[in-house]
C-alpha cells in the first residue's frame, strides 16, 4: 500500500514556525507537545516489527510507579484466572517494592491532582498547524486565489457569488442567440431586442444518434428541426449546433445560461432517430449528462422520431418512463421532483445529483479527473471538452450558478457551486459523511453514508473558505484535537473533596521519609548530649514509628486514592487492534482504586452494536469485542478511547488517524472526522467518521484554516 506521507527533500513545513524539514518516509504527525513534525509511533495489541508503514510498539502508560504498585496490591489486572494467580503470588514482592518506593521516592506517592480540586488541563491536546498554502478558488471576493489571479474575476458575474464566478446576469430571460425565420429564410440572430419579441422552442438530442459525424448529416438534421418548427407554427428555435458560440468565452457563457434557455422556451423538442420506437434511441438520449436538466427545466415537452415524423406532446412523467423505464432511479426522481420549478430543496437537489452522476461513466466517485474530451468535427453541448460537465448540468437547478471553466476538475467545480449556494452547504455536508469507499484524493467527497443519514440530516458546523488546486477543501471554524498513539498518558482527574484523605496522603508522603531522616540526622547528636539509654529509647521510638508508617504507607496511599473520580482530563487515545473495556480501564486508571465507568459506544461507529433492552442503562453491547475480532482485515482495525465521556470505539481505517475534527451534528450526536496528516501537502486525509457526544467539542480548541485533501500520488 502506498504511503500518503512521502518526503525526500525539504518540502515539509509542518511545524508551528513553518520551517522546512527533511525527514524519512514514514507516516508523521504534528506533536502537540513540541509543535514539530514527528514520526508516528503506534501502540498495538500485537506489534508488528516488520511493517514499513508505521512504527508499532507494545502498550505502555506514563502513570508513576508508586500509585501503580499500590493499586496492584488491591486489584488484579483483570478477573481472568491467570491474572488472579499472578496477583496472589506477586503480592509480597509488590508490597516490598512499594514500601521502598515510598521511602526513597516519596513525591511519586500520589497521581496528578490526586487529592481533589480542579483540573489544570481541561482541553484535548490541540492540533497546532493550520493551512498555510494558497487557494485555487476562494469564497470571499477579497481573498486572493490562483483562479482570480488568472484574470477570471474580470468577467461579468451574478450579484450574489464568490470570487470565482464571473459577473453576468444571474438569470437571463432570453438566450444569447436564436435561429429566427425572416420571410422564407432561417437566420441566426444575436440582436437582443429582436430575440425578446420571438417565442421559441429548444431542442434536445443525442449527437451520436442524430449526426453520426458523417458529412451532410448536420445540415440534414438542421433541416428536419426547421421542418418541425413549421409543423408547430414556431418562427424561432434554439439549437446548440447553430446558437452556441465559437470562442471559448462564448461557449462558457452559453453553458452558464443553458438553464435559462430551456426555462424560457415555449417547449422543448426531443429529437430522436427513426428507430427510437425499439428503445435504443431513447436509451442513448437518456444517457447524456445534460438530458435531465433539459427536460426538467422545460415548461412543456414534445418529441419527434426521424426527420419527417409527427411532433407529439408528452408529459414529463411519460417521457421519463419511456426513456428510463418505470422502475428506474431516474424515473423515480422525475416523479418526485417533476413540476417543481425552481427546485431549491436540498432533498431534490441531492436526488438529481445522484442520477446525473450516473451519466457518462459508471463510477460516481471522481477520484481522478477524467481526461479531456477530444474536439469533434461538430460543435454542440455534447462535444464540450469540460471535465466538470456533470456539475454544470446540475447547476441549472440551483438558484446561483458558476461560470464554467474548462480546466477545472469535477470536485473543484462542485466545491465552487457549493460555496456559491452556501444555503445548501453540500460540500460541508459531504465532509461529515462516511461513504462506503473514501476517495484517496480528495477525501471529502461522499455520495452515501454508512450511518444511513441523508444530506439534509446533517447540520454543518464548519464553512468552506476555498478550494486548493488539488481539489482539497479549506475549512474555517474547525475545532480539532490530536489523537495520542504512542502510549497511555497519566491523566489528570478531579475527585471528591476529603480533608481526611488529603491528611493521610501527606502523612504517607512526607511522614515516612521525614521520621527516618530526623532519626538519622539527630540520633548521633543526641548521643553526645543525653544518656545512652535515653538515646536508644528515643531511637527505637523514632525508627519504630517510621517503620510502622512504612508498613502502613501502601494502605494509606490506597486510601488517599480511593476517592470517586468526578471528571477526567480529555484525551483521545488510539490503539491498533481491538482492546477490551477492562484492559482500557486498567491502563487509563492504574493510579486509582475507584475507576470511572467505561462503556462501548451504542451507535458511534459503523461497528457499534446497541445492547437493546438487556439492561436499564443505554450502552453498547458487551459482545462488540467478540464481533470485531471476527473481522477479516484485522490490520485496519483500531480502538479509540475518549476519556472525557468514558467511551470506547472500534473503527477501521487505512492509516491510523492523528487528528479529530468536529464538523457537524446529526441525529442527536456530533459528526467527528478522524484524519491522518500529509505534512508535505499541508493537508488532512479523511480516514473515518465517528458519531460522538456533541458536548465534547467544547473541550476542543478552535484552530485556523484546515485543508481536507488526500494522499499524494
Amino acid at each position: 500500500m502506498s504511503l500518503p506521507f512521502m518526503s525526500g527533500g525539504p518540502n515539509c513545513r509542518d511545524d508551528i514556525n513553518l520551517r522546512k524539514h527533511t525527514h524519512k518516509k514514514q507516516q508523521r504527525y504534528m506533536d502537540p507537545d513540541t509543535g514539530q513534525c514527528t514520526e508516528l509511533v503506534v501502540q498495538a495489541m500485537k506489534p508488528d516489527s516488520g511493517t514499513d508503514r508505521v512504527k508499532q510498539v507494545r502498550i505502555t502508560d506514563q502513570t508513576r510507579r508508586t500509585p501503580k504498585l499500590v493499586v496492584s496490591l488491591f486489584r488484579p489486572k483483570t478477573c481472568a484466572t491467570i491474572d488472579v494467580l499472578v496477583f496472589i503470588l506477586l503480592w509480597p514482592f509488590r508490597f516490598f517494592v512499594c514500601s521502598i518506593y515510598l521511602l526513597f521516592r516519596p513525591l511519586h506517592g500520589l497521581p496528578k491532582r490526586g487529592m481533589g480540586g480542579s483540573i489544570n488541563v481541561t482541553e484535548y491536546p490541540p492540533y497546532l498547524i493550520s493551512y498555510w498554502g494558497h487557494l485555487w478558488a476562494a469564497r470571499s471576493q477579497k481573498e486572493h486565489s490562483v483562479f482570480q489571479e488568472g484574470g477570471e474575476h474580470s468577467k461579468p458575474a451574478p450579484s450574489r457569488s464568490v470570487s470565482v464566478v464571473h459577473k453576468s446576469t444571474a438569470h437571463n430571460f432570453y438566450p444569447r442567440r436564436l435561429v429566427i425565420l425572416r420571410g422564407d429564410v432561417w437566420e441566426v440572430c444575436d440582436n437582443h431586442d429582436e430575440i425578446a419579441r420571438h417565442p421559441y422552442f429548444a431542442v434536445s438530442y443525442c449527437q451520436s444518434d442524430m449526426l453520426k459525424f458523417e458529412i451532410g448529416k448536420e445540415k440534414e438534421f438542421i433541416k428536419s428541426i426547421r421542418s418541425a418548427a413549421s409543423l408547430c407554427e414556431m418562427k424561432a428555435y434554439w439549437l446548440d449546433l447553430e446558437c452556441m458560440g465559437n470562442t471559448d468565452d462564448e461557449k462558457r457563457l452559453d453553458v452558464y445560461q443553458l438553464a435559462d434557455t430551456y426555462r424560457g422556451a415555449e417547449f422543448t423538442l426531443v429529437a430522436l432517430p427513426s428507430n427510437a420506437q425499439s428503445g435504443g434511441g431513447w436509451r442513448s438520449w437518456s444517457d447524456r449528462v445534460w438530458t435531465l436538466s433539459e427536460i426538467m427545466l422545460s415548461r412543456e415537452l414534445r418529441y419527434i422520431m426521424g426527420s419527417e415524423g409527427p411532433v407529439k406532446t408528452v408529459s414529463l412523467r411519460e417521457l421519463a418512463n419511456l426513456a428510463y423505464g418505470h422502475d428506474s432511479e431516474e424515473a423515480a426522481v422525475v416523479n418526485a421532483c417533476g413540476g417543481i420549478d425552481p427546485m431549491y430543496r436540498l432533498e431534490h437537489l441531492t436526488l438529481l445529483k445522484a442520477v446525473i452522476w450516473h451519466r457518462g461513466n459508471p463510477s460516481q466517485v471522481p477520484e481522478k479527473a477524467p481526461p479531456k474530451a477530444q474536439p469533434r468535427p461538430s460543435k454542440g453541448i455534447d462535444n464540450l471538452s469540460y471535465q466538470a460537465d456533470k456539475v454544470y448540468a446540475l447547476m441549472g437547478f440551483f438558484e446561483h450558478r458558476i461560470m464554467p471553466f474548462p480546466s477545472e476538475s469535477e470536485l473543484q467545480a462542485l466545491a465552487r457551486l457549493s460555496m456559491t449556494n452556501d444555503e445548501y452547504r453540500m460540500a460541508e455536508r459531504m465532509l461529515s459523511m462516511l461513504p462506503n469507499k473514501i476517495p484517496s484524493k480528495p477525501s471529502w467527497y461522499a455520495d452515501d453514508d454508512q450511518y444511513k443519514a441523508q444530506f439534509w440530516d446533517i447540520e454543518p458546523e464548519v464553512q468552506v473558505a476555498g478550494v486548493t488546486d488539488g481539489g482539497a477543501l479549506v475549512l474555517d471554524g474547525c475545532r480539532a484535537a490530536s489523537i495520542r498513539w504512542k502510549d497511555f498518558p497519566e491523566v489528570h482527574v478531579r475527585t471528591t473533596e476529603s480533608g481526611l484523605r488529603q491528611l493521610v496522603a501527606k502523612i504517607a508522603v512526607f511522614g515516612i521519609p521525614g521520621f527516618y531522616a530526623f532519626a538519622v540526622q539527630w540520633i548521633p547528636w543526641l548521643f553526645s548530649k543525653i544518656s545512652r539509654d535515653s538515646t536508644l529509647i528515643l531511637a527505637v521510638v523514632l525508627f519504630g514509628w517510621a517503620t510502622v508508617l512504612l508498613i502502613l504507607g501502601p494502605f494509606m496511599i490506597a486510601y488517599s486514592i480511593s476517592g470517586c473520580i468526578l471528571f477526567t482530563q480529555p484525551y483521545l487515545i488510539g490503539v491498533k487492534g481491538a482492546m477490551k473495556l477492562d484492559e482500557a480501564s486498567h491502563y487509563l486508571y492504574r493510579a486509582w482504586l475507584s475507576r470511572p465507568r467505561l462503556m462501548y459506544t451504542t451507535s458511534g461507529s459503523v461497528l457499534a452494536q446497541h445492547a437493546g433492552r438487556e439492561g436499564d442503562i443505554r450502552e453498547g453491547k458487551k459482545t462488540q469485542y467478540d464481533a470485531v475480532k471476527e473481522l477479516e482485515n484485522q490490520d485496519e482495525l483500531y480502538t479509540l478511547i475518549d476519556t472525557s465521556t468514558g467511551t470506547l470505539y472500534y473503527f477501521t481505517a487505512k492509516r491510523p488517524p492523528t487528528v479529530c475534527l468536529f464538523t457537524g451534528r446529526e441525529g442527536g450526536l456530533g459528526r467527528f472526522v478522524l484524519c491522518s496528516e500529509n505534512c508535505t501537502a499541508n493537508e488532512l486525509q479523511k480516514e473515518t467518521v465517528l458519531r460522538m457526544p456533541t458536548q465534547i467539542h467544547r473541550f476542543m480548541r478552535s484552530c485556523g484554516w484546515l485543508a481536507i485533501g488526500g494522499m499524494e500520488e
